[in-house]
């Protein structure tokens, strides 16, 4: 069985396959550190490069790279046909926000690293979904109005 993501064709794993290593990508969100990670990525809200930058260079850097790099794998496993992209995207949501967090400095970072293949798998998994786009920035906004709200609730 074959699947087309992007303009690659991938050999498809079976269902369980899929399924352990949905699991195992599980389990590893699970790990204390990562939790924080994730956490401190939900309300990381760069709106500029420099922004995303004192994050990703600050004392909370390590978050940064952690999540984003974990679901570049993630996407990557995905992307090269480990892990049947639909279970993935049926069992699995916080890619898109991450990528909802880099996508607007993609540019920069690409040129910055000089790695036009900076978040690439990503991406690809992230926009080859139908109404990928809207998706990131449904996300996004939503995001940010979370933010809001905890913030006005901190204040009160």
């Amino acid at each position: 069985m074959t699947a087309q993501i992007g303009v690659t064709i991938l050999n498809m794993p079976t269902p369980a396959e899929s399924a352990e290593l949905i699991l195992k990508l599980y389990d590893l969100r699970r790990e204390d550190t990562m939790r924080k990670a994730r956490d401190f990525m939900v309300s990381f809200d760069p709106r500029t490069f420099e922004e995303f930058m004192a994050g990703f260079t600050g004392p909370n850097s390590g978050y940064v790279r952690m999540v984003t790099s974990y679901w570049e794998m993630a996407a990557s496993l995905v992307v090269n046909g480990a892990i049947d992209a639909k279970m993935f995207l049926d069992a699995n949501g916080e890619h898109i926000l991450t990528f909802s967090k880099v996508q607007p400095f993609l540019s920069q970072l690409r040129e910055m690293f000089q790695n036009p293949n900076v978040m690439k798998s990503l991406e690809t998994l992230v926009l080859s979904q139908p109404d990928g786009q809207k998706r990131v920035d449904s996300t996004r906004e939503m995001i940010r109005n979370m933010i809001a709200m905890r913030s006005a609730a901190a204040k009160s």
